[in-house]
C-alpha cells in the first residue's frame, strides 16, 4: 500500500501521495516554476502500516509540493432561465488553479 495523507487548502480537501500532480485553488501570493509549497493543514496520514486521524489538523505534520504552474480551467456557463416570461441570462465563468507536484509527505 502508497503512503498517502489528506490535505486541506482552498475550502477542499485533497488525498495525495508522493508524486502526484494536483490542481488546487489559486494560491495567495507569487509563486515561480519550481518554488516549494507547504501544506501544513493535514486531516489524514497512512503509511501503510497505522493511519493517523488529526483533530482536526495533526500537528509537526507537513506535506511539501513544488509548483509547477499557473493556469485557467475550462469555461463554464452559468445559465439563468425562467420559462414564458422573457428572462435569460448567461455568463462564463473561467477558474483560477495552481498545479503543484507532491514531492514528500513529512
Amino acid at each position: 500500500m502508497k503512503e498517502f495523507a489528506v490535505i486541506e487548502t482552498g475550502g477542499k480537501q485533497y488525498r495525495v501521495s508522493k508524486g502526484d500532480t494536483i490542481k488546487i485553488e489559486k494560491l495567495s501570493g507569487e509563486y515561480k516554476k519550481g518554488d516549494k509549497i507547504t501544506f501544513d493543514k493535514v486531516l489524514l496520514i497512512d503509511n501503510g502500516k497505522d493511519i493517523e486521524i488529526g483533530a482536526p489538523y495533526i500537528e509537526k505534520t507537513k506535506v511539501i509540493g513544488i509548483f509547477e504552474e499557473e493556469g485557467k480551467a475550462k469555461k463554464i456557463d452559468v445559465i439563468k432561465y425562467k420559462a414564458k416570461s422573457r428572462y435569460f441570462k448567461k455568463r462564463g465563468h473561467r477558474q483560477m488553479y495552481n498545479k503543484v507536484k507532491i514531492e514528500s509527505l513529512k
